[in-house]
């Protein structure tokens, strides 16, 4: 169990970066045992020694991803230059459970309102779409586990502040987790193009609002999911607004119907 690692006791404090990395055996795998969220895992790719596989193992445990890369991509992601063939990419906050996001609208005895993200994956969007939730009152705010950013030193900045009072729950399933939450009572609408304009739909009521990908939109299969579809009307050249100003937009029309 010891061949490889540090005693913890010994460990270098330049094992760990700045913000949300953390590089090393030693150091990657204390940070899985102290219970710190691990978003990604950088493991080298083709290695097999027993370290390593011990760092696996944990990361099964906690059903974090693992993404076997280069030495040279691991030497670029490095700011050590001691990552010992892993890298780790933690959480700047832990997460909340979906039931959170609907317990805190109970507990405010509100019908629930929450944010569904679809595959953001600019940490810049991530943080103010936060930022918007806790302002409009939402309840909580949903991401997928893949091919989307996580809670990141750049989402909590880009948040200003708001990451510490608007739960952020990460889900497998963006599709299986709205026909769950449709079971408590929720239906949901998302931003598309070809949808119904905003101000001709009815947002009352416990409500989930889905946003896309910065590229694409909402998949198809959560499009599916979804109830209802809402378009804002656009008169300029462009044909498309950010995916943060465009949650902004949808969900201060939730909050103008909520005052109806």
């Amino acid at each position: 169990m010891k061949s490889g690692f540090e005693d913890s006791r010994t460990m270098k404090k330049e094992e760990y970066t700045e913000g949300t990395r953390v590089e090393g055996r030693n150091a990657v795998l204390e940070a899985f045992r102290s219970g710190k969220t691990v978003d990604k895992l950088y493991v080298l790719e083709g290695c097999k020694d027993g370290p390593v596989q011990t760092i696996l193992r944990e990361a099964g445990k906690h059903d974090t991803i693992v993404q076997y890369v280069s030495k040279a991509r691991l030497d670029q992601m490095s700011e050590t230059k001691k990552h010992q063939g892993v890298i780790a990419q933690t959480a700047a906050f832990h997460y909340a459970e979906v039931a959170d996001l609907l317990e805190a609208a109970r507990e405010k005895g509100e019908p629930p309102f929450l944010l569904i993200l679809d595959g953001i994956e600019d940490p810049h969007n991530l943080g103010a779409i936060i930022r918007t939730a806790n302002l409009a009152g939402a309840h909580g705010v949903i991401i997928p586990k893949r091919r989307a950013v996580g809670l990141t030193a750049a989402v909590a900045k880009a948040s200003a502040g708001a990451i510490a009072y608007t739960p952020v729950a990460k889900v497998t399933n963006i599709s299986s987790t709205i026909q769950e939450l449709k079971e408590q009572g929720l239906w949901f609408v998302c931003a598309d193009m070809e949808g119904t304009v905003l101000y001709d739909l009815d947002l009352k009521g416990p409500i989930g609002l889905v946003i896309g990908n910065e590229g694409e939109g909402v998949s198809r299969l959560v499009k599916e999911t979804c109830d209802l579809k809402a378009a804002i009307p656009m008169k300029g050249e462009i044909d498309s607004l950010n995916a943060s100003v465009a949650a902004g937009i949808l969900a201060y029309e939730i909050v103008r119907q909520r005052r109806l």
